[in-house]
């Protein structure tokens, strides 16, 4: 039976439901979360930290084993960034069972070209790689996860292993592959706001504003937004009451 790690706090309804990117755990919300004021949900996404890898990864797979995890079938506003964003998204057509009142998509990718696809799979076929030591495995989790220089390596997200240390991602999570955000968006059965860093390399605002001529640019800010300024971020969940 698979297990999911969830970090649980807070009081009032909606709850918020918190979901990371790839890479990195439930841990880079820990400064965001502070500023709800309301019950809080935040998992380790399938593979990463300690919650349990999947046989097969894809956006509906990790969609359904984050919908098991969940205490209920909600209401809830998700909040996630970048791969987090794709799996919001999924939950909001309603083909997990869980009631979204609103989604935030931060930083999600929304081209890919083949290049792209093709490293991800390049990375997904890959045994991990063990590092002499911790210190090496941290700088390995902090660039995985963009959060180099911003904020520190999880120690969830490490894993002392023979001969070193590993991160505790499942490298085959990067096989997920590229998300359709158009039949995602036209499928979403609440409110969604998109938005980018003004500096993310990964979602760039004019890609975004392809999908949605409102998604909202976050003036300064790069790919992990929520990290680098999360009351900016924390304020665009006021669109859904929260």
């Amino acid at each position: 039976m698979d297990t999911l790690n969830m970090r649980t706090g807070g009081q009032g309804e909606p709850a918020v439901l918190l979901l990371h990117g790839l890479g990195a755990t439930g841990a880079v919300w820990a400064h965001f979360s502070v500023l709800l004021d309301r019950r809080v949900l935040v998992p380790d996404l399938p593979g990463h930290g300690p919650s349990s890898p999947l046989p097969h990864y894809s956006f509906g797979t990790l969609a359904a084993a984050v919908a098991r995890a969940l205490p209920g079938t909600g209401p809830y506003v998700v909040a996630g960034h970048s791969l987090g964003g794709v799996l919001a998204l999924e939950l909001a057509s309603g083909k997990y069972g869980v009631e979204v009142d609103g989604v935030l998509a931060l930083g999600v990718k929304a081209e890919w070209s083949q290049d792209d696809l093709g490293r991800a799979a390049t990375f997904a076929a890959r045994p991990p790689r063990v590092f002499e030591t911790r210190e090496d495995a941290e700088q390995a989790y902090l660039k995985v996860s963009g959060l180099l220089g911003i904020a520190p390596a999880d120690p969830a997200g490490l894993r002392e292993t023979e001969g070193g240390w590993r991160l505790a991602m499942d490298p085959a999570a990067f096989g997920v592959g590229a998300p359709d955000m158009p039949a995602l968006l036209a499928a979403a059965r609440c409110p969604v706001v998109l938005a980018a860093g003004e500096h993310d390399p990964m979602s760039r605002p004019e890609q975004l504003r392809a999908l949605d001529p409102d998604a909202v640019v976050l003036a300064g800010l790069g790919h992990n937004a929520h990290v680098e300024d999360p009351a900016a971020v924390r304020a665009l969940l006021e669109r859904f009451g929260v």
